[in-house]
């Protein structure tokens, strides 16, 4: 028994030694598979590594393949760039102006704060800064490519000296490679020398010699701390950061500059503070002053370099560029004669500025710029693009009357009244003559330039449209409008470039192109061309643009309109004029006249080109009179003769959605004439199909005709008198067409006031027939006509029983006839004053010839002067 136990417990321990070690054959064999595993997946990294360097580098090796070859002459020299005009051709080179400084006389104050901004580690890297680059990656793979740069020096040197600015792996492959080469060319010194003089700084300043001159006007020499911090912070983004143009950014990135400095080492954290607190604008120089420009073309051109720089990273100064310009080279030489002499324009002094803005309409390409009065334009303030000011009654259409229409679908006819009125804060508004003109069309309200219909207008349309559909058309509005923007009054501002792109999209079926002067630009290498894509887009219906447009013709138009001495006969145009006024403080601060004015504006436009013309003085002491608010009326008018001569100006299109429609003036709501209104009561306006007025109105009735028509023949004077009656009514005062005709005669027209007409030489044996027609209000009446036979004495026929021959006795040549009497003529008693017995029948409807005492078959006698015709009084048509 017990060994029988032994034995089983012996058997148990077997059994569980083999399975133990059956647990480790099988654990041995689970830790072996990790090990595996990770060899296989090392090994596949490593060759993946392997096979992405190989890659790498046949594709680096690709890119680099035609990389330009290293020229010392594009690294130091400057390559100007050349303006095309619309036409192909060259009219500008840019470039040529530069102060170059050698690496000697580059202060350390200047070289240390590049360093600290640009490439801290200028001095130990070969042209790659292998740090920078790695941060660049992980920035570039987490946030997408071109993110965050990693250029230095070096490489900057490169790309503005060989490659286009765009951000691709083979532009970025050249420049790795170029800067290799360049380190190994060039001493560290020489290639910061090459940087600091091919940088661009803005305000046509190309290195940093020429912009210490340009922005302080002094040496590089004679810079101080926050003057050198504020220009090495200008190439990041030198339009940004233009002091002239924006000083609190100009300010903080002078300040990030210190602050790089001080983080590096270059300067004290007391240095920094001290420098920090001094304004940007100290030791600032006037803009323009230290450059000096006069051809006709150099306001075109400030707008040209403007828009280059927002294209991308091009130095228009340095980069060797073929830009292609929108430039009209009569109408740019135009304009600057225009505003630099007075032989276009008598300017009544030298100190009255003008901006002009002319656009091609349906491009929005700039065809001229009038940005200074002075004929050394200097690049510097230019009165076209940078003036901001308010655009008065310019923006009615804008924000009043377009919105309206667009958004209320209001016709041209749509009734405003014009009365007392006031803000919605219960501040009064007035008209600008003072006066109230009642109810009355849009149309007129807009062609008055009235102030109150214009507000109501705005309020109908409310703050979010009206401030919407001036966003849609280029206005710069960063603010919420207010009420007093309806008239041009409030917050907003302008340049006369923006409302010249505004209004442009009324003459362009609503199609909005965002002006510019740049069409395209081919890099220096010939084969690279960047194409400007201005911004387009469809922003009102073309109904909308079609019928304010219509409505800004009333303002040159017609009589009550306020910018009739802007009218160019024969030419489809449409504009507007606009004024701002002083306030009631400023009038009193100045001393302004009554009647002076702050702007004077005026901005219009045909189907080819648009311009809009700003006109004021810098200082608010001296203020525009009568004859200077003028200015922009003649200015448009003249500019626009000259540049439309010899070329097809098309009128404005109708859209298929718009109807003209003659509506009874003065209808409320508009109602359609009947067959009876007088043309001069009906007015022709424009509306959406659908809303087009339906019913006709019954104030008018057909004109009544004439009646009791009749023609008497006096034969003693020879003389037919033509009589009728007409039953006049209180508003009708009609005057007569009597159209006569005579087979003998012709015939003739005679239009008269009085009821009765006499002819005279009438033609013996002659039929006349009269007819007799009122006319009142551009109505007629029904023709009324009687006709009237003339006997003949040398044709008379034989009588009946009458011998021609035999003659009468003695003493009975008075006696009563016997039937052998002459036919009475007239009021004459047969034939001498016999009696006629048996006469011919007489003309008309009474009996015998007149007077005769015929008494057998009175009504046969002979014809007398036409008789007594009667004819009833007319009928109204609808009886009919």
């Amino acid at each position: 028994m017990l060994e029988r136990q032994v034995a089983v417990m012996a058997e148990k321990y077997k059994t569980r030694t083999e399975r133990r070690k059956q647990t480790q054959v099988q654990n041995k064999g689970k830790q072996k598979k990790p090990k595996g595993l990770f060899k296989r997946v090392f090994l596949f990294l490593v060759t993946l590594g392997i096979i992405g360097m190989v890659a790498g580098g046949a594709t680096f090796a690709y890119f680099i393949s035609d990389a330009p070859k290293l020229d010392e002459k594009l690294l130091k020299d400057p390559v100007p760039s050349t303006l095309l005009d619309i036409d192909g051709k060259p009219f500008k080179e840019v470039g040529q102006k530069r102060e170059y400084v050698e690496y000697e006389d580059v202060p350390k104050l200047v070289e240390n704060a590049f360093l600290a901004t640009e490439d801290v580690r200028f001095y130990q890297h070969h042209g790659v800064d292998i740090r920078r680059l790695g941060g660049a990656v992980m920035a570039n793979l987490t946030q997408g490519f071109g993110a965050q740069g990693a250029s230095t020096i070096t490489q900057q040197v490169v790309k503005r000296s060989y490659l286009s600015p765009e951000k691709t792996l083979k532009r970025k492959a050249q420049e790795m490679w170029l800067s290799l080469q360049l380190e190994q060319k060039y001493t560290k010194q020489e290639i910061f020398e090459m940087y600091v003089n091919k940088i661009f700084f803005e305000n046509r300043a190309n290195g940093i010699g020429t912009a210490a001159e340009i922005y302080y006007g002094k040496e590089l020499k004679d810079l101080e701390l926050h003057e050198a911090a504020m220009l090495v912070g200008l190439p990041q983004s030198p339009a940004r950061y233009n002091p002239f143009e924006h000083p609190q950014r100009a300010e903080k990135r002078r300040n990030v500059v210190l602050h790089l400095m001080n983080k590096h080492g270059f300067i004290t954290k007391e240095e920094m503070e001290q420098a920090q607190d001094i304004p940007i604008k100290k030791g600032l120089a006037k803009k323009g002053q230290n450059q000096m420009d006069s051809t006709p073309y150099e306001v075109f051109v400030d707008q040209v370099i403007k828009e280059v720089e927002k294209m991308g990273d091009y130095n228009i100064f340095a980069d060797g560029l073929e830009i292609h310009t929108t430039l009209d080279r009569d109408a740019q030489e135009y304009v600057h004669k225009m505003l630099t002499t007075n032989e276009i324009i008598n300017f009544p002094s030298d100190t009255l500025q003008t901006g002009i803005t002319l656009l091609d309409t349906k491009t929005g390409e700039i065809r001229a710029i009038g940005g200074s009065r002075s004929a050394d334009f200097n690049s510097g303030w230019n009165y076209a693009t940078d003036t901001k000011r308010s655009p008065g009654s310019t923006i009615k259409p804008i924000f009043d009357y377009g919105p309206a229409i667009e958004y209320k679908k209001w016709s041209t006819y749509e009734q405003i009244v014009d009365e007392p009125y006031q803000y919605s804060n219960g501040v009064k508004i007035n008209n600008a003559s003072r006066q109230h003109y009642g109810k009355m069309t849009i149309r007129e309200a807009l062609g008055r330039s009235l102030n109150i219909p214009a507000l109501k207008t705005f309020q109908e349309v409310g703050i979010d449209r009206a401030q919407g559909f001036g966003k849609n058309l280029g206005l710069p509005i960063k603010e919420d409008l207010v009420e007093a923007d309806a008239i041009g009054g409030g917050k907003l501002e302008v340049s006369s470039l923006d409302i010249a792109g505004a209004y442009s999209a009324f003459g362009n079926s609503g199609i909005y192109n965002e002006p510019h002067s740049v069409k395209k630009i081919v890099l220096r290498d010939k084969s690279t061309t960047i194409k400007n894509k201005p911004e387009s887009r469809a922003v009102m219906k073309d109904s909308t643009a079609f019928m304010v447009t219509d409505m800004l013709k009333s303002v040159l138009k017609q009589s009550y309109g306020t910018g009739v001495l802007a009218d160019i006969p024969g030419l489809p145009v449409a504009g507007k004029t606009g004024t701002t006024n002083y306030s009631a403080e400023d009038k009193i601060k100045y001393n302004v006249e009554p009647g002076g004015a702050l702007d004077s504006w005026f901005a219009g436009y045909t189907t080819n080109y648009t311009a809009a013309i700003w006109t004021g003085y810098e200082n608010k002491s001296n203020f525009l009179g009568k004859s200077s608010q003028g200015i922009p009326k003649e200015a448009f008018r003249k500019l626009m003769q000259h540049v439309s001569e010899g070329k097809e100006t098309k009128d404005f299109k109708q859209p298929s959605s718009v109807a003209k429609v003659g509506i009874v003036k003065g209808s409320d709501p508009a109602m359609l004439p009947n067959e009876y209104t007088p043309e001069h009561e009906i007015v022709y306006e424009y509306f959406l199909k659908e809303n087009e007025p339906t019913e006709v109105t019954k104030k008018y009735e057909k004109l009544k005709a004439p009646y009791n028509v009749n023609a008497v023949y006096d034969q003693n004077g020879n003389e037919i008198e033509l009589v009728w009656d007409y039953e006049e009514s209180e508003d009708k005062e009609p005057e007569f067409e009597v159209k006569i005709s005579s087979d003998k005669g012709g015939e003739r027209e005679i239009t008269l006031n009085e009821h009765a007409l006499t002819i005279q030489s009438v033609i013996p044996g002659a039929k006349y027939t009269f007819t007799v027609t009122a006319l009142a209000d551009g109505q007629r009446s029904d023709p009324v006509s009687t006709t009237i036979e003339i006997a003949d004495p040398n044709a008379m026929e034989e009588l009946p029983g009458t011998d021609p021959e035999e003659t009468l006795p003695p003493g009975e040549e008075n006696a009563p006839g016997n039937g052998n009497g002459n036919p009475g003529n007239g009021n004459e008693q047969g034939n001498g004053n016999d009696s006629g017995n048996g006469g011919s029948p007489g003309n008309g409807n009474e009996d015998g010839d007149g007077n005769d005492d015929g008494q057998e078959n009175p009504s046969e006698g002979w014809p007398g002067n036409g008789g007594n015709v009667t004819n009833p009084p007319a009928t109204d048509s609808d009886d009919d």
